[in-house]
């Protein structure tokens, strides 16, 4: 006979509601709205078994990414490494110090988990962490800059990105008045310095993360624009820390604002950084300071699952080729042909798709122009459905009448379950 579980595992048993008790409740559910949409006039047959076994599945599932896009916003952006995921299951477990000094016994402040690390990482005097880069934009245009101040921002930046989500606007809702400078292609020094006086807040600078201007252009580079002496917002958006991939050259590098001198360096969590939803800002003591002590900090701070993700993503970059192989992120960017090559074979022979050449993208708003051949699995256009219903969902990307199935975004285990995925969507 197996052994009996521990006492906590029968504790937790006892727990779960009974069958007849939980069918009960979702019957009530499904009969209450069927009721409804019959009332309001509703013709259809519907399979009111099937409504109830999915009401009972979790609304927010794990996805398998057969897309190619590595960095997807509608599939949660960048997969957490293993380290992470460790950390985020710790955190959740019962209590945490999330705003107590261990130490002394006193309060403490959240923003001290990933302080340290973050000046580490990136050479900056200070640091603090909001629940998303949008939001770290906001605060920083609301304490640099502020009702009575103006923020600056070239013509060519004012941007708008996922969601509406407007550079104008943004520093509308900070209270300040926007100055705009340059034109749509091309901003000088000299626009900047024209127009800098007392009521100069700050400089933003807004990454055009998700578009490029090709032809006739010009901009200011980053350290020219520290050296006006007002202090520089540096939106660099996909939160580069990885110097040493080639592959992201093109895209600003945190480490690099920091040297210029900016105030603040506002990047994103979630995308090439590879961690969490978060907004990392780091800059000068004093800039810092001034947005830790606004208002503005309390409504966006960030919450202790993510925190200790960040925490666990940021101390991988203390070795960089180990950031490189562990975080999912960089490890799409930087696999070999040889490996996509193999991976792409085991799964079209597991599942009988062909392998054929295909090319993957950065996605988040980096690199929109980088196209990354690579190889993609090709298996029937009408399986794409069926596909996106099974358990764990698999989603593609369909192209010339069929469903591609790319490996780039698939680890070598997810290969074998979209496998085992495509062979149920055909039984079914």
């Amino acid at each position: 006979m197996p052994d009996a579980p521990p006492p906590r595992v029968r504790d937790r048993l006892r727990e779960l509601p009974s069958v007849d008790r939980l069918a009960t409740s979702v019957a009530r559910a499904e009969l209450a709205e069927r009721r409804e949409e019959l009332l309001a006039g509703a013709a259809d047959e519907v399979d009111l078994v099937s409504r109830a076994r999915e009401r009972l599945r979790p609304s927010l599932r794990r996805v398998l990414n057969a897309t190619g896009v590595v960095v997807h916003t509608n599939l949660g952006r960048a997969p957490l490494a293993p380290a992470a995921r460790t950390a985020v299951t710790a955190a959740a477990e019962g209590y945490s110090n999330l705003e107590l000094d261990l130490a002394t016994g006193e309060r403490g402040s959240r923003h001290q988990h990933v302080e340290a690390l973050l000046r580490e990482v990136t050479g900056a005097e200070a640091a603090l962490a909001v629940n998303n880069c949008a939001a770290a934009v906001l605060l920083s245009a609301a304490a640099l800059g502020g009702p009575g101040r103006e923020v600056v921002v070239s013509r060519g930046q004012l941007i708008e990105i996922g969601g509406g989500f407007r550079i104008p606007e943004v520093v509308a809702q900070a209270g300040a008045r926007l100055v705009e400078v340059g034109t749509t292609n091309r901003t000088r020094l000299a626009d900047y310095a024209a127009v800098l006086g007392e009521r100069t807040g700050a400089i933003l600078r807004a990454h055009p993360s998700n578009f490029r201007t090709l032809g006739f252009t010009e901009e200011v580079e980053i350290e020219a624009l520290c050296s006006l002496g007002v202090p520089v917002i540096d939106d660099v958006g996909s939160g580069v820390l990885a110097d040493d991939v080639e592959l992201l050259a093109d895209e600003p590098a945190v480490r690099r604002s920091v040297r210029a001198g900016a105030a603040l360096v506002c990047f994103s969590g979630d995308k090439l950084l590879g961690g969490p939803q978060a907004g990392p800002m780091v800059g000068t003591s004093e800039a810092i300071e001034t947005c830790r002590r606004h208002p503005l900090t309390r409504a966006v701070r960030i919450d202790k699952l993510s925190l200790a993700a960040l925490e666990a993503t940021l101390a991988l970059y203390r070795d960089p080729a180990l950031a490189r192989a562990e975080l999912p992120v960089l490890a799409m960017l930087d696999a070999s042909a040889g490996t996509l090559d193999a991976r792409a074979r085991r799964l079209a022979e597991a599942c009988g798709g062909e392998v054929v050449a295909s090319t993957a993208k950065v996605g988040g708003g980096a690199l929109p122009l980088l196209e990354l051949p690579g190889p993609a699995v090709a298996v029937e256009a009408g399986l794409a459905a069926p596909l996106r219903a099974g358990e764990p969902p698999l989603v593609g990307r369909l192209a010339d009448g069929r469903l591609l199935l790319d490996v780039r975004t698939l680890t070598d285990e997810e290969a074998d379950l979209a496998a085992a995925a495509v062979r149920a969507a055909r039984g079914a």
